[in-house]
């Protein structure tokens, strides 16, 4: 059996309009956001959806309300599996002046894939945390089939395109997802014997993580995603 899975980025915030590094902590959309957040939803107002996921900050929640509102209820899962890379002590700061201060550095972990910011994330810590989630969603699509939306964000959308579109290290480093786009994937099943069907409460067994509100340092001890690091 073959689901689709419908995979977008947030739409602009404040911070994206500003040059200011996000990460785990939390900005409103703008104008121009409500707007592609709407492009969005007129992109996939013609198919189904079963199911929804999206990481617990307001900006991806806001961008797939948006997207839902044409559709259906479903269930919403909210995985910090899928929140944005951790930027660590440089979130709320500027890019340009922290780019400013050494651009050898700045190149070296924005677009890197091993570096990380002082107490945040590395891409490859990203990876770490998004593969798991994308073997899991198959296997638990395979006992409850339907095709998914998955609202992210700027760097753990590129761990999943790296797998659907096939890319290489160097490419997915380099990627540049629209914030008015949903990718669309088609996600070969295993179909398990016995499987069972929309509706049926099985469906509410999704195991994911969640990270606090107040944990906003991907150092921090009560991080749930520091157990995929050492992978």
């Amino acid at each position: 059996m073959i689901c689709k899975l419908f995979v977008f980025r947030h739409s602009e915030t404040f911070d994206n309009r500003r040059g200011i590094f996000s990460g785990w902590r939390d900005s409103k959309l703008t104008s121009n956001g409500l707007v592609q957040a709407k492009q969005i939803a007129e992109q996939l107002e013609r198919y189904r959806i079963d199911y929804a996921f999206t990481s617990h900050l307001r900006r991806a929640q806001k961008t797939l309300e948006i997207v839902l509102e044409t559709h259906p209820p479903v269930p919403v899962f909210v995985d910090d599996r899928l929140i944005e890379r951790c930027y660590g002590l440089l979130q709320g700061k500027s890019k340009r002046k922290i780019e400013d201060l050494d651009p050898e550095w700045y190149a070296q972990f924005h677009r890197g894939y091993e570096l990380a910011p002082t107490k945040g994330e590395s891409l490859k810590m990203v990876e770490k945390r998004v593969i798991p989630f994308l073997n899991q969603l198959k296997s638990w699509l395979g006992k409850a089939p339907g095709n998914v939306v998955i609202s992210c964000h700027s760097n753990s959308i590129r761990p999943i395109r790296r797998v659907f579109e096939n890319l290489s290290l160097e490419q997915m480093l380099h990627l540049e997802t629209p914030q008015d786009l949903a990718l669309i994937y088609k996600l070969q099943l295993n179909t398990l014997s016995g499987g069972g069907r929309l509706g049926e409460s099985n469906i509410q067994n999704w195991a994911g993580m969640l990270v606090s509100r107040r944990v906003k340092l991907s150092t921090d001890p009560s991080n749930p995603l520091k157990k995929y690091y050492d992978l």
